[in-house]
């Protein structure tokens, strides 16, 4: 397999070619968790991915139909997770990174069993109240005596994010507000054998990722590579190997990853999955141009990915125009203009802006030349 068809295969794997009908609940679970620090550039990965998604839509489906949740998950990282999926991922992915956590929690002055009592205060805060804000939850629990100074709340949120005991509901003032998970998604499924969980969370991520090996599972969800090879070695009646340009990978032969069609361009956003979902992101992204999307500081920035390789980074000016500013690596050929002014249109579309982008409403510093 040579690296443009790895690439093919990733970017098809990945719905980067845009199947229709796909909507954002059912990209999200496809993808088993889309990274959310950014809430906006999550929402912008589900354009990317699908003709049906808007802005609009992606709100309607985390705040009014709950279908999608959005907390902290894999890697300890805030998350857009299908509903059916945040019970049991958390309960498989929350306790190595909870035993973790607890140091840090101790440095914020939460020893001993501050931590519980803390997660406790919150469960019969929202109980009583309702959504609260993070400033509100500050100001309640350090009227209880809990210390919420400089990062102290977050983690104390975070922590009661992982024990799957609240998650991000709607916004208050402009505010993100906090609920309690039961009351947010009521339907508990079946807690899940830990062994049988991994395997499941392995066939997720190769659906998504195919094809990938153990490693990558490791570096997506946060668990161990011994964990991560477990779990491929209980799926290999159901896999197949195959040579990837540096070694063996595997996909699942039930179902394939569709490889994605010659001349495929997305506008990725900040935090994209294809960019994170693999530990080694050499095939889709080019040593000599990785700081330029991955400049350090936990920063990822926009890439214009053209057949599954990173070619140059992006921006949105301010509103009302936002058009797009393109900075690329290299000489950028007239199909791939054209395809950026599409997407462009595409995202006037996703922002409930029909029309408004056209031909040539996008911008860069090196313009687009025949390669």
């Amino acid at each position: 397999m040579t690296a443009d068809e790895l690439r093919a295969l990733r970017t098809g794997a990945q719905r980067l070619h845009r199947p229709r009908g796909a909507t954002a609940a059912g990209l999200v679970r496809h993808l088993t968790g889309v990274q959310a620090q950014d809430l906006p550039s999550a929402e912008l990965a589900l354009r990317a991915r699908g003709t049906e998604p808007t802005a609009a839509s992606v709100r309607a489906a985390r705040l009014d139909e709950r279908a999608i949740v959005w907390t902290w998950a894999m890697r300890g990282t805030l998350h857009l997770l299908a509903a059916e999926d945040v019970r049991w991922l958390l309960e498989l992915l929350a306790p190595a990174r909870i035993r973790r956590a607890r140091g840090r929690l101790a440095q914020l002055g939460h020893e001993g069993d501050t931590p519980e009592r803390a997660v406790a205060a919150i469960e019969a805060l929202l109980s009583a109240e309702g959504p609260l804000t993070r400033a509100e939850l500050a100001e309640r629990l350090a009227a209880r005596g809990f210390r919420t100074e400089g990062q102290a709340t977050v983690h104390l949120l975070w922590l009661a994010a992982m024990r799957a005991v609240i998650c991000h509901g709607p916004e208050r003032d402009g505010a993100p507000a906090f609920v309690l998970l039961r009351d947010w998604v009521p339907e508990a499924p079946a807690p899940r054998d830990r062994d049988a969980a991994l395997a499941e969370l392995a066939r997720r991520h190769l659906a998504a990722h195919a094809p990938a090996e153990p490693r990558d599972l490791a570096a997506f969800a946060g668990v161990t590579v011994t964990e991560a090879r477990a779990a491929f070695e209980a799926l290999a009646g159901e896999l197949d190997e195959m040579e990837g340009p540096e070694g063996p990978l595997w996909a699942l032969r039930a179902a394939p990853p569709p490889a994605a069609p010659p001349g495929t361009v997305r506008l990725l956003p900040s935090f994209d999955p294809y960019l994170l979902g693999w530990r080694d992101r050499g095939p889709a992204l080019p040593a000599e141009h990785a700081r330029k999307v991955f400049p350090g500081g936990g920063w990822l920035h926009p890439a214009v990915v053209v057949d599954g390789r990173a070619v140059g980074t992006w921006r949105r000016g301010r509103r009302p125009e936002r058009r797009l500013e393109v900075e690329p690596f290299e000489l950028l050929a007239p199909a791939v203009s054209a395809a950026l002014d599409a997407e462009a249109a595409d995202m006037a579309r996703f922002d409930g802006r029909p029309g408004e982008a056209s031909s040539g409403s996008w911008s860069s510093s090196s313009p687009p030349t025949t390669s």
